[in-house]
């Protein structure tokens, strides 16, 4: 039977809403995001057991007060934990989630209660939303969502929708059909009777719908933590990839007690809001007669008083001064970030943790707002590619995650190797003697179970093991590779070396299991597993761009094998939740590392930024693009540019006064010529950055026969006897009416046509696109030869002239007040491709979007920044 391509079909669907329907995505990226920002920052805001004591505030009303204090005992056990920031940023997610999952569940389970074709038409769609495994919502919320917050609320509310669904429908059907006929008989309209008869009587059913929809959700929540959400997700993923038994405990007591609370206190909800629900808890309390303390409930205004006291106590230590995370100092000279915000990913192995966590601290105490979050794999480089991540340190590179460079390569920047070479190898316990190499596995696979004992079926390391390396040594057909997990691999050889049973693993180096048990690295005589990879810091496209400093101290990141091994070590000494503190006490042992990792800036240059820097510029097109160009790159750095428009010589006598600093779009020796010699004795000259300048007549490539303007002769019936010109007056336009054409005898033949440079732009638009022979006057720098193939006709007499250079010119206390930016400009240089692309981009977006032109051409230009800033 032919195979039936579903994921290929899958896969460009995804790729067509992408392309056309990205915005929507925005959109509710935006509304997501900024719903759980708020909700987070409310939860977050006050001391922990004050917000535990409002939530023990609403179990003492709604449930007693047995309630009351078993919740105030669950959230203090969890704050003691060191896990209240992240079990609210797992609250927070799990109630934006649930609220959005009821703002659709529950339209659509009344729609499917009152018409059975909607019903019928809804119920396989919920069957397929619950069957489906819950891990693989996870890919189109990060492909359409990025990582972090927003997918994780789409993937939970996507799990969580079909109970809410389907248990308003229920509660609906289930109300007795006399009560909805004899409402209709009194004349009630339909939108009356559902909201007063049976909404409020299928209210204890839709809330139990709303019980399940959090629990679902909280479900979801652990496994989000795999594409960045953190909170306690974050945590089981972290236990999970460390084996760390401990962590992945209280992780999951801190979600039970969470998802205890919410439990039961929406169950308690329903029967407050239901008056089925109130009248059976008053018969019961009749029933019972008496005051019983655990049980007792307060009037509702009593704990609205006593949630609002709180609250108020709570808001106000919040906002003055109330803050649960710990601030790093900034010394005086050394902010160089100014708070500015940088996302780290790492992947939960000891040296990417061990790396995160040191540049985590050294960034912080360089100025930044730092904010690390852990991924596996895949959406880590998923999640740079597309700029959700800034950056990471542990991509092993060229073999080991060399799936994920071939995919994402040309959307990432490598900083370089900061650690290498690494190694892949099977491994055994040092108690099997007879087995040092991978040759020596020949023949003894039943002592194995003729097995080998993997990790990720994803991993680049599995890959390479099963394509190469056991083939090379004739072990595929004895040897089977187990697909599992890291961190069952890990549990595997600890049960196997406990036991003194044969085993052998896939293993890498540096890794803790070597300091943990004595293992043997089997031999590769071969060289089946190739060199060593090194351990890369990569980034996501523009990153240097947007913080040229943190990306020249990445990329000057290095740590030897004793540096990294004693950090980790620290690490691991510390625990969960102490990973900066290691750090802090392993800089400690380390004195002067972190101003050699991150040396700052010194004071002259600091001060430099501080002034302000006046730019004239002309609205020309190479004097736009490089005007913005800098203007981009410097502010990226901490300058200020003042943009000012102005006329060529206005900008000559402002240069001359001091009342302008720089222009970048000086033609010298000879169009601006006259204005040089007027003023340069108060000017600087700072250099070229573009050379030579050219006037020319141009035609399209397509007219195969004419390179040269003497190959025009005699083919003005062609041309219609015609050069399209520009601007009557202007230089070039005599230049080639008095000399270029009489030079080379066509005068007689050709007539110059005087308009202006947007109406030849148009003439020379419309005749390629129809292939049409057309002549027109153009220059070099311009944007045209970008867009457009274009031959430039070759002035063998030299007619038109030697060419000028672009030079950038300031007046003349310009260098001693800028003497970093001075140095900079001097050093820089544009090729002819360069600046016509980047022309191509403004045009193409338009007057107004010059700085978003910049900004995408740069994405395609990373190294432009660099190139310009170099000391």
């Amino acid at each position: 039977m032919p195979r039936i391509p579903l994921g290929d079909w899958v896969n460009d669907a995804v790729d067509w809403l992408l392309n056309h329907v990205s915005w929507l995505f925005e959109f509710f990226k935006t509304v997501f995001t900024g719903a759980y920002d708020a909700l987070e920052a409310v939860l977050q805001a006050p001391e922990p057991l004050l917000l535990a004591g409002i939530f023990a505030v609403l179990a003492f009303w709604l449930r007693g007060t047995l309630a009351g204090v078993l919740t105030f005992a669950g959230f203090a056990f969890i704050d003691s934990l060191d896990l209240w920031d992240d079990a609210m940023v797992t609250l927070s997610l799990v109630l934006v989630a649930t609220v959005i999952a009821l703002v659709i569940s529950v339209p659509v389970g009344i729609w499917a209660a009152r018409s059975d074709r909607v019903s019928a038409l809804v119920r396989p769609v919920l069957d397929f939303m619950q069957t489906l495994p819950a891990m693989i919502y996870l890919i189109p919320a990060i492909l359409f969502f990025g990582t972090g917050a927003s997918a994780g609320i789409v993937a939970t509310l996507i799990f969580a929708l079909a109970p809410g669904v389907r248990m308003t429908e229920l509660g609906i059907r289930q109300v007795d059909h006399e009560l909805v006929e004899a409402a209709e008989a009194f004349g009630t309209t339909p939108r009356n009777t559902l909201l007063r008869v049976q909404l409020p009587l299928a209210l204890p059913t839709v809330m139990a719908g709303v019980n399940q929809v959090i629990m679902l959700g909280l479900s979801m929540a652990a496994i989000a933590g795999m594409v960045g959400t953190g909170g306690l997700g974050g945590d089981v993923n972290e236990a999970i990839g460390q084996l760390d038994v401990g962590l992945g405990s209280e992780a999951g007591v801190a979600i039970v007690i969470l998802a205890i609370y919410l439990d039961r206190m929406t169950s308690a909800l329903g029967t407050q809001v239901s008056p089925l629900g109130r009248r059976a808890a008053a018969r019961a309390r009749a029933t019972a007669g008496g005051l019983r303390i655990w049980s007792y409930r307060p009037r509702p205004q009593v704990a609205v008083i006593g949630v609002v006291v709180l609250g108020l106590v709570a808001g106000g230590m919040g906002v003055f001064g109330g803050s649960n995370g710990a601030s790093t100092a900034v010394g005086d000279g050394k902010d160089v970030g100014q708070g500015k915000k940088v996302t780290i990913g790492y992947i939960p192995w000891d040296e990417g943790v061990a790396s995160t966590y040191l540049w985590k601290e050294i960034l912080e105490q360089r100025g930044y707002q730092v904010d690390a979050k852990q991924f596996d794999a895949g959406p880590l480089y998923t999640s740079l590619a597309s700029g959700n991540v800034d950056f990471q340190t542990d991509a092993w590179l060229p073999t080991t995650h060399a799936q994920y460079w071939k995919k994402y390569g040309d959307r990432l920047d490598d900083l370089g190797t900061w650690y290498g070479p690494t190694s892949l190898e099977l491994t055994v316990p040092a108690y099997m003697k007879d087995i040092d190499t991978l040759a020596d596995l020949k023949g003894k696979a039943a002592r194995f179970g003729g097995k080998i004992t993997g990790i990720e079926s994803s991993a680049g390391e599995t890959a390479l093991l099963k394509s190469k390396v056991l083939k090379a040594y004739g072990l595929d057909g004895e040897y089977k590779v187990v697909d599992s997990s890291t961190p069952a691999m890990l549990a595997e050889l600890k049960r196997a070396y406990g036991k003194k049973e044969p085993i052998v693993v896939p293993l890498w180096s540096p890794h803790w299991a070597y300091n943990d048990y004595d293992l043997k690295k089997l031999k590769d005589p071969k060289g089946a597993w190739g060199k060593g990879d090194g351990v890369h810091t990569l980034a996501r496209k523009g990153f240097a761009g947007d913080n040229p400093v943190v990306a020249k101290w990445l990329k000057g990141f290095k740590l030897d094998e004793k540096q990294l091994t004693s950090l980790e070590a620290e690490i691991n000494k510390a625990g969960k939740g102490k990973q900066q503190d290691a750090v802090r006490a392993w800089l400690k042992k380390n004195p002067g590392l972190v101003d050699k990792l991150a040396p700052v800036p010194d004071a002259q240059a600091a001060a430099e930024t501080k002034r302000p820097v006046d730019v004239a510029w002309f609205p020309w097109d190479e004097d736009v693009a490089v005007t913005h160009l800098w203007k981009h790159v410097l502010e990226g750095r901490g300058y200020r540019l003042n943009l000012k428009q102005m006329d060529v010589g206005p900008v000559y006598t402002g240069l001359a006064s001091g009342d302008l600093d720089v222009n970048f779009d000086a033609w010298l020796p000879y169009a601006q010529g006259n204005y040089w010699d007027k003023s340069k004795d108060r000017l600087k000259d700072l250099g070229t950055w573009y050379s030579p300048t050219s006037l020319e007549i141009a035609v399209p490539s397509y007219v195969k026969d004419v390179k040269s303007l003497q190959d025009l002769k005699g083919k003005a019936d062609r041309f219609d006897g015609k050069i399209i010109g520009i601007e009557p007056g202007t230089g070039e336009m005599n230049l080639l009416k008095t000399k270029v054409l009489p030079g080379y005898g066509l005068d007689k033949e050709y007539k110059v046509v005087d308009g202006s440079t947007p109406a030849m732009l148009a003439e020379l638009k419309r005749a390629y696109a129809k292939k049409e022979p057309v002549a027109v006057v153009l220059w070099s720098p311009h944007w045209a030869y970008s867009r457009y193939d274009l031959t430039k006709l070759t002035d063998d007499k030299k007619l038109f002239g030697e060419g000028d250079t672009i030079r950038t010119i300031a007046n003349e206390k310009f260098p001693e007040r800028y003497p970093r930016l001075t140095k900079w400009i001097k050093n820089f240089r544009m090729s002819e491709d360069e600046l016509g692309s980047l022309e191509a981009e403004i045009q193409r977006r338009g007057q107004g979007h010059e700085d978003e032109a910049v900004t995408a051409w740069l994405e395609q230009h990373p190294d432009i920044p660099g190139r310009m800033t170099r000391q």
